[in-house]
């Protein structure tokens, strides 16, 4: 494997390799062709969406070359007088493009102060700068900052989406990642490509073999065992307490990470639900886990004694909440199971 982070070697080059933002990538290619480009722009969305890898291709679209794209971290470039230097900086003309881009990330991190010098400089732009902004906090963002760009929201990808680009690295990385092992690291992610990544090459650096099962990405990264959660929901659906505690015991003696255990409950639980009142629905979402596991949903969902409802689902999704605050990171899952089997 190579020693470069995965989501910067496979980071997209152009607006044909982004997945996920296809109305953020029509609207920016419009744009182009009609040549009707602003001077500002505002991107949008959780971190990993896409935002400063569009930034540069756009940038590339707009015939800027790398001498004349310019990225600042605003974390570590709040103050006032940065924004005046980047002010002198702005006039200077392009060394060799016909433009000169300012990409500027986590820009709700600016100073009030550096944002009122920020301000007058979106209002009165050198005719050759275009800004492109980028944020994971819009509503740090003043008004009329964001009033004086185009903003564009970045999607969270869907977990389908993430496990297809894993899939397709996995493979140029001379590995094979089955579509199980996929979809659970792409639920780990929480809809962050780079994070994404970032599992699974430590996955392949970890893994002495070049096929990866699911189990081995639990193991790996402290995900549960699919036997410990099919435990839990076993125990929920037969309102058997001690079942599904025993469960998680073992996910604690295990050393799971129990928000990725709460996570991945409250994703199955889900499933149950749709394929119960939306048999289609349902039937698309388990299509990509293992065979055992789809038939597992699937008997506990038609099982008309089962004791998994909404509010078991609630119950789970409350308990994720708490799970990070609590001074024991089971003691909001043993509620939640203890709650909903009382």
């Amino acid at each position: 494997m190579s020693e470069v982070a995965l989501y910067r070697k496979y980071r997209p080059a152009s607006f044909s390799d982004v997945v996920g933002q296809d109305h953020v990538v029509q609207a920016l290619k419009g744009a182009l062709e009609s040549t009707s480009v602003g001077h500002a722009y505002l991107f949008y969305g959780s971190r990993g969406t896409g935002k400063t890898s569009v930034a540069r291709i756009f940038a590339h679209e707009l015939g800027a070359m790398e001498t004349d794209i310019h990225e600042i971290d605003a974390a570590t470039y709040t103050g006032v007088d940065n924004i005046r230097a980047l002010r002198e900086e702005a006039a200077i003309l392009p060394f060799v493009s016909t433009r000169k881009i300012y990409i500027i990330d986590e820009v709700h991190m600016l100073s009030k102060g550096a944002f009122n010098a920020f301000l007058k400089l979106l209002e009165e732009p050198p005719a050759h700068v275009v800004f492109i902004l980028a944020t994971t906090e819009l509503e740090k963002v003043p008004d009329t900052i964001q009033s004086r760009c185009q903003v564009y929201t970045f999607k969270k990808p869907t977990a389908a989406a993430i496990a297809d680009t894993l899939v397709k690295i996995a493979s140029a990385e001379g590995s094979t990642l089955e579509r199980p092992a996929a979809e659970l690291v792409a639920l780990l992610a929480d809809g962050s490509f780079r994070d994404s990544q970032s599992i699974l090459q430590k996955v392949l650096s970890t893994s002495r073999d070049s096929v990866i099962t699911a189990d081995e990405v639990a193991a790996i990264t402290g995900a549960p065992r699919a036997d410990i959660v099919a435990r839990i929901i076993e125990g929920l659906s037969l309102n058997a307490s001690e079942r599904a505690l025993e469960a998680l015991r073992d996910a604690v003696r295990a050393e799971t990470d129990m928000a990725v255990l709460a996570t991945i409950l409250i994703d199955r639980l889900r499933m149950v639900l749709l394929l119960r009142y939306a048999p289609s629905v349902g039937a698309a979402s388990v299509a990509d886990l293992a065979e055992t596991e789809r038939a597992f949903l699937a008997k506990i969902a038609t099982d008309p004694d089962s004791k998994i409802n909404s509010e078991t689902l609630r119950a789970l999704l409350r308990a994720a909440q708490e799970v990070q605050r609590s001074p024991l990171p089971q003691l909001p899952l043993e509620l939640a199971i203890l709650e909903r089997n009382a």
